[in-house]
């Protein structure tokens, strides 16, 4: 038990590892052009900012949450989304006194006690973006259009863009009636988690996953349907900027997502497969919710790290490789360790990838080794090289060796 990892956890190391750094740094190249600022929030949060944001009534918050009284006896929660803690730091730290819109992105680690399974695992790692500021559809359109920069550069093709509109509070008001007018009809063939969910939030049938379920939603009423004059032409306006702009995307009426703060605007990247890659949406009210003095617009999305890892694999996408060792320095005795580390520090510093024997091995094994983890040359010091000022540059691939001074090795590496 004691090195044994917790069910639905995972280490991170070796390819995993690379991956995981290649999709950050894609991910912040982007959101710099897009002049996205960085924001880190806490681990954990009080309990009741996501009741209040997150919903009640969502299975996050119902079922999947990590909620302890700590030793102030004070109700918090390990986050399980990322959007209602930058909305606390955007509210506590009075960001939307600045000029607006407010553009922040994160990193961050989120935890859900469910079921683990293919790209969905008890702690997993989030990417996001929140948009503060703007009630325009271009907002959305900024954030699907960097979503599309982001799966290219990866090298995913398999992504296609699904939209959809909830509505506002008040046209939800009157489907909401619609729906559950629809559901009592089959409240019999409904599983018991969406009989309790119909009379609480109708909408949350929707998303259920259970089959029988399905197949009774396949028929019920849809949001935009029931949308009023400013939503309807909130989402008109947005298919046409997508459309003027060549983005190609499928209304997907099915689309609600699973979390109580969305309104208006909601999307997904589906692979071929049907399974969703990341999603987001429009949640106007969600700032109000929190802070009844404010009533800022937002728009926002988040993916998991995990899932577009498993994405890479599915569609056999290889990532660039992970930087070569340069130059392996060998040491052949005791008396060569200051002057061949004294080589490694110089080369370093100017970032050049270089490693060394920290092992004691012989001169045999070292090379071995520097073969093993692809150095792409190698170097021996010792006592007669120092003698001599000089040693013997070897390229491993072609097996060449180039002789040179001491001083003349760090040059052949930084030209």
């Amino acid at each position: 038990m004691i090195t044994q990892r917790p069910k639905g956890t995972q280490d991170w190391y070796g390819s995993s590892m690379h991956k995981r750094t290649i999709i950050e740094e894609i991910a912040r190249k982007i959101c710099k052009s897009y002049h996205i600022k960085e924001v880190i929030t806490p681990a954990f949060e009080h309990t009741i900012l996501f009741q209040r944001g997150v919903g009640e009534t969502t299975d996050v918050v119902q079922k999947e949450m990590y909620t302890f009284d700590d030793k102030g006896n004070r109700s918090v929660t390990l986050k399980p989304e990322g959007t209602a803690g930058v909305v606390r730091a955007f509210l506590e730290n009075s960001l939307y006194a600045e000029s607006q819109p407010t553009k922040l992105f994160y990193f961050t680690q989120a935890f859900r006690y469910e079921n683990p399974q293919s790209g969905r695992l008890r702690q997993h790692h989030q990417f996001g973006i929140e948009f503060f500021g703007s009630s325009s559809p271009l907002a959305e359109v900024e954030l699907i259009t960097l979503l599309m920069q982001f799966l290219k550069e990866l090298g995913l093709k398999g992504a296609s863009l699904h939209i959809n509109s909830i509505g506002c509070k008040n046209c939800r008001m009157t489907y909401n009636e619609a729906l559950l007018g629809y559901l009592k009809k089959h409240e019999e063939q409904l599983c018991p988690t969406c009989r309790e969910r119909m009379l609480k939030n109708p909408l949350r049938v929707i998303d259920c996953k259970v089959p029988s379920c399905k197949v009774i939603v396949k028929d019920a009423p849809r949001t935009i349907q029931y949308l009023d004059e400013e939503c309807m032409e909130h989402f008109e306006e947005l298919k046409k900027l997508l459309t003027e702009l060549d983005v190609p995307f499928e209304v997907d009426t099915g689309i609600v997502r699973g979390l109580d703060y969305y309104t208006k605007t909601v999307f997904e990247f589906v692979n071929s497969e049907g399974f969703t890659l990341c999603g987001g949406g429009r949640y106007d009210n969600l700032i109000h919710e929190i802070d009844e003095k404010q009533d800022i617009p937002a728009v926002g999305f988040g993916f998991g790290i995990e899932r577009i890892i498993n994405e890479l694999t599915t569609e056999g996408v290889e990532l660039a490789p992970e930087p070569i060792v340069e130059l392996y320095v060998g040491i052949l005795g005791q008396d060569a360790k200051a002057s061949a580390y004294r080589l490694v520090q110089q080369l370093r510093s100017f970032g050049v990838i270089v490693e060394t024997d920290y092992m004691n091995r012989s001169v045999k094994a070292q090379m071995k080794y520097a073969n093993k983890i692809g150095a792409k040359n190698t170097v021996i010091i010792g006592a007669d090289e120092i003698s001599n000022n000089k040693a013997a540059v070897k390229n491993m691939e072609t097996g060449e060796q180039t002789e040179v001074t001491l001083d003349q090795i760090a040059g052949l590496f930084l030209s």
